[in-house]
């Protein structure tokens, strides 16, 4: 058997066309064809030792890439106990749990491990259910997964229309309009929202949005569940996007950066009372892979870096540099092809004139060894959510990249 490092880049893309991929495949050849071999902290190493500075990942390497102390507990797990029975207790879960909930806003206390955020978003909808919420409300933009249930709250023609009917009774308001809000929720309703949208173009609400939805979903009887598995744990420069307002919503999802760069993990975190169906019944809503020990070594491992290592200050910090230097050159090199700069923390979005400008800034910075997301629900929005490790000569390397690439795309167009 071969490995990867036994194949050139034509023979994996090869292997993509015939295996996995032929879409997928093409995306790969219009950016060169590079592979991605190994990473650590802020860099991810391609062929021939290649380097590359990921500020992209969407959103999940906020420790950097293969962090020691995440990748040592893993390791560690690995070689301990790496799946469980699912009959006996588990140790790393409970620890891992209590050390999610001891940085969650109070209240949130209760804990359901999955997968991915996408899971995370399926079991919120599960958990409403139980309760009797059956109508899901969510914001045009706002992006929360794309299995059925979550896609069904995902408003996004361009992922629901192939896989119609989705779930019935699925309302979607404009975001950041609290008023738009009441008139179409009910005591039936469970609300799902981001503190910033990230897929729909780094969108930051108006001041007290989160505050209004909490109010208007308490004075309905509504469920409030606030996705931040793009926004928690440090990317927004606060732990939680809660915490911009002081919320505390009924169910939060948690994601990305939960998984310390290492390994998958994602988590439902509800108050008691939200919680009490699935606190009954713990067969209620489960999944084999769920709370896996590697995962919640991983878990564990990565909220306690965060807080160690100071990372949520250090992403206001770099977020409020990067936020202004982006600003001050796009504005001295093409400030007619870029619409605005947005950003809270480590989540900043350049949104470009069109898609084609946008395309072109994003090859650019690759050529220039700079990894960036396009936004799922806003393909003209560059969206840059590099890790909080940045060290003084990336964000150097970051800053001239795009200086450049700003200069040559002005250029272009």
């Amino acid at each position: 058997m071969t490995t990867q490092l036994d194949h050139p880049a034509a023979a994996v893309l090869d292997l993509y066309r015939r295996h996995l991929s032929k879409g997928r495949a093409r995306l790969a050849e219009m950016t060169g064809g590079q592979l991605e071999l190994s990473s650590h902290g802020a860099h991810v190493f391609g062929a021939e030792g290649r380097r590359y500075l990921d500020c992209g990942g969407y959103g999940v390497f906020l420790v950097g890439h293969t962090h020691p102390a995440v990748v040592e507990a893993v390791v560690t797990q690995a070689r301990t106990n790496p799946m469980s029975t699912r009959l006996l207790l588990e140790p790393t879960a409970a620890w891992a749990a209590e050390a999610l909930t001891g940085i969650t806003p109070e209240g949130l206390d209760r804990v359901h491990f999955v997968n991915s955020g996408a899971e995370a978003t399926e079991a919120a909808i599960k958990l409403a259910r139980a309760h009797g919420k059956t109508r899901l409300i969510s914001a045009a933009g706002g992006y929360h997964g794309k299995t059925m249930g979550a896609l069904s709250l995902t408003a996004k023609e361009l992922y629901q229309a192939p896989f119609r009917p989705l779930l019935p009774d699925v309302t979607h308001v404009p975001y950041g309009n609290a008023a738009a809000l009441s008139e179409a929720i009910g005591p039936d309703a469970c609300v799902v929202v981001e503190p910033v949208q990230g897929e729909g173009g780094v969108i930051i609400p108006p001041r007290g949005y989160l505050t209004d939805v909490q109010r208007i979903c308490h004075q309905n009887g509504a469920f409030f569940v606030l996705d931040e598995i793009q926004t928690g744990l440090g990317r927004l420069g606060q732990w939680w996007g809660a915490d911009r307002e002081g919320v505390t919503p009924d169910i939060m999802l948690v994601g990305k950066g939960l998984s310390g760069g290492v390994v998958p993990v994602a988590a439902m975190v509800a108050t008691a009372a939200a919680y009490a169906p699935f606190n009954r019944d713990p067969f209620l809503h489960t999944s084999t892979f769920a709370a896996s020990p590697i995962a919640m070594a991983a878990a564990r491992a990565a909220v306690e870096t965060i807080d160690r290592e100071n990372l949520v200050q250090r992403a206001a910090d770099l977020g409020e540099l990067l936020y202004g230097e982006l600003s001050r050159i796009v504005a001295g090199r093409c400030p007619d092809l870029v619409t605005e700069v947005r950003g809270a923390g480590l989540l900043i979005g350049l949104e470009l004139r069109d898609e084609h400008v946008a395309g072109a800034f994003v090859l650019e910075l690759l050529d220039r060894g700079v990894l960036v997301n396009h936004s799922l629900n806003a393909h003209k929005v560059i969206r840059l959510t590099p890790p909080a490790v940045l060290t003084d000569t990336d964000l150097t390397w970051l800053l001239t990249a795009f200086d450049d690439a700003a200069t040559t795309v002005k250029g272009l167009f």
